[in-house]
C-alpha cells in the first residue's frame, strides 16, 4: 500500500514538471506586480492560497489598487474565471468516487490542473490519489512562485511592463498541447472563432462572457447531435 503512495505521488510529481516552470514564472510576475503596487510580501502567499487564481490574482492587484466597488469586482471575477463553471461540469463524473479529497479538487481545478486531469484515462481506484497530488503540487508551485516573486521585487526594483503576458504565452502552449494530443480539433476551432466574433462585435473589454456563452450553446448543440435518441 505504501509503495502505491509512493509510486502516485512520483507520477504526479513527474507529471506536473512542464507546470513547475510555468506556475513559477507566472507566480513570480504575479508577486512582482504586487509588490510594486506597494502591497506586503505576505499577501502573496495568502491570495495563492485562498484565491489560487491565476489571471484573476491578476486582475485582484489593480481591482484592489484602484479602490472598486464590490460589484465591479464580482461582475469582473465572474468574467474572467467563467471558463472554470465549464471545467467544472465536465469533471462532476470524472470526481465521482473521490471521497474527502473531492472539495479540495474541484477547489483546485486550474486550467494546468484541468488539462493534465483530462488527459488521464486510468481507472484503477488509486487515480483519486493521482488527481489530488496533481492538483497539490500544482498550488504549492503556485504558491513558491508568488512568494518569491514578492519577495524578490521588494529588493529588486526593475519595469515590470509586459510581465503579465506570461499568462498569455502559458494559455497559448495549453491550446498547443491540447491540439496535439487530441484528435479531433474542431473544439478548439469554434472556441477560436466564437473569440473572433466575440471581439470583433464587443470589443476586447467585454468579449469574454459572449464567446463563452457561444462556446456552451455551439457544443451543447454538437452534444445532442451526437447522442442518440432513445426508442
Amino acid at each position: 500500500m505504501q509503495q502505491d503512495r509512493k509510486a502516485t505521488v512520483r507520477r504526479a510529481l513527474v507529471s506536473t514538471l512542464p507546470v513547475f516552470a510555468g506556475y513559477i514564472g507566472l507566480g513570480f510576475g504575479f508577486g512582482v506586480i504586487l509588490r510594486t503596487r506597494g502591497y506586503p510580501v505576505w499577501l502573496a502567499p495568502l491570495m495563492a492560497c485562498t484565491m489560487y487564481a491565476g489571471s484573476m490574482q491578476y486582475v485582484a492587484v489593480d481591482l484592489l489598487f484602484g479602490g472598486v466597488s464590490l460589484l465591479t469586482a464580482a461582475v469582473t471575477t465572474l468574467m474572467v474565471n467563467a471558463r472554470h463553471l465549464f471545467y467544472g461540469i465536465s469533471m462532476i463524473e470524472k470526481y465521482k468516487g473521490a471521497g474527502w479529497r473531492e472539495p479540495y479538487l474541484m477547489f483546485a481545478l486550474t486550467d494546468e490542473t484541468y488539462s493534465l486531469l483530462c488527459s488521464d484515462t486510468t481507472t484503477d481506484p488509486s487515480r483519486y490519489n493521482y488527481y489530488f497530488f496533481v492538483s497539490l503540487f500544482d498550488q504549492c508551485y503556485w504558491i513558491m512562485g508568488c512568494t518569491l516573486g514578492a519577495a524578490v521585487g521588494g529588493v529588486l526594483p526593475f519595469p515590470t511592463k509586459g510581465i503579465d503576458f506570461v499568462l498569455t504565452a502559458l494559455f497559448v502552449t495549453i491550446v498547443v498541447d491540447q491540439w496535439r494530443a487530441n484528435r479531433d480539433h474542431l473544439p478548439v476551432l469554434i472556441g477560436a472563432a466564437a473569440a473572433a466574433l466575440s471581439l470583433l462585435l464587443f470589443g476586447s473589454d467585454n468579449m469574454l462572457i459572449p464567446a463563452m456563452l457561444l462556446i456552451a450553446v455551439v457544443l451543447t448543440l454538437m452534444r445532442k447531435r451526437e447522442v442518440p435518441a432513445d426508442g
